[in-house]
């Protein structure tokens, strides 16, 4: 890891659509996926709104992603709780 890299260490699904991220300075940070999920006129990203496919994230080498980067975001961005 390059000092000052903000990355993900673990992501724990929360009810409706949330993930509980927990960064490698420490921070914590509740993010609501399901207001970008809900919004998208995308089907792609519209298939997120399946439960068990949402909860198919992972926590890969400090970024957060689903599938084959089928759905990521920046690090940067979910560490302001913004997507």
């Amino acid at each position: 890891m390059n000092a000052g890299l903000i990355s993900i260490q673990t992501a724990q699904y929360q009810p409706d659509y949330k993930l509980h991220l927990h960064f490698n300075d420490g921070a914590d940070k509740t993010v609501d996926f399901k207001p970008f999920l809900s919004q998208s006129q995308h089907p792609g990203i519209r298939a997120f709104l399946q439960p068990e496919k949402f909860q198919g994230f992972r926590v890969e080498h400090g970024d957060l992603v689903w599938g084959d980067y089928d759905l990521c975001f920046p690090v940067a961005d979910l560490y302001r709780g913004e997507i």
